[in-house]
């Protein structure tokens, strides 16, 4: 058995790491915002594919995933219950929007928004979650666009 790491796939760690310390930047310059989150939304939104697509559709499924965060925090039932009508509307409206396997990144960003510590159970901290999904986001997808053209000359040679 060989282990060997082609071209792509290097460049695929590399758009990882940039945008995973990218979003530590954020997150330890400007504490007071829960830009911890930004790490795992710009990770879910970077791919190993050479494909400008693919982070535009993982960027609306986490604007989906997001948004139903959103909404549920503000209906006043147990959040075991928010959890499961969460997950069911995320799984539909995934399915709706054809966003495919990016429907696991809608959930993952519905429960980042909705799932708080009781201490902390305020709409703020909700918005704000929302904001900083969406920086994850738009590091992912820029570090995307750059690699992308990057790739593409590297790997036409």
């Amino acid at each position: 058995m060989t282990f060997r790491i082609n071209t792509k796939e290097w460049f695929y760690a590399l758009k990882c790491t940039l945008g995973a310390a990218i979003c530590y930047v954020l997150y330890s310059q400007f504490p007071q915002f829960p830009f911890f989150w930004s790490i795992i939304s710009v990770v879910l939104v970077i791919s190993i594919e050479n494909d400008n697509r693919l982070p535009f559709t993982r960027i609306k499924a986490n604007m989906v995933g997001g948004t139903i965060g959103l909404l549920l925090f503000f209906i006043p039932i147990p959040i075991m219950l928010s959890i499961c009508l969460g997950v069911f509307l995320t799984v539909v409206a995934g399915i709706f929007l054809k966003l495919g396997i990016s429907t696991r990144t809608a959930m993952a960003a519905m429960l980042i928004v909705l799932v708080q510590e009781e201490a902390s159970h305020s709409w703020l901290v909700a918005i704000e979650r929302v904001g900083c999904v969406a920086a994850g986001c738009l590091v992912g997808l820029l570090i995307t666009l750059a690699f992308n053209r990057i790739e593409t000359k590297t790997l036409k040679k």
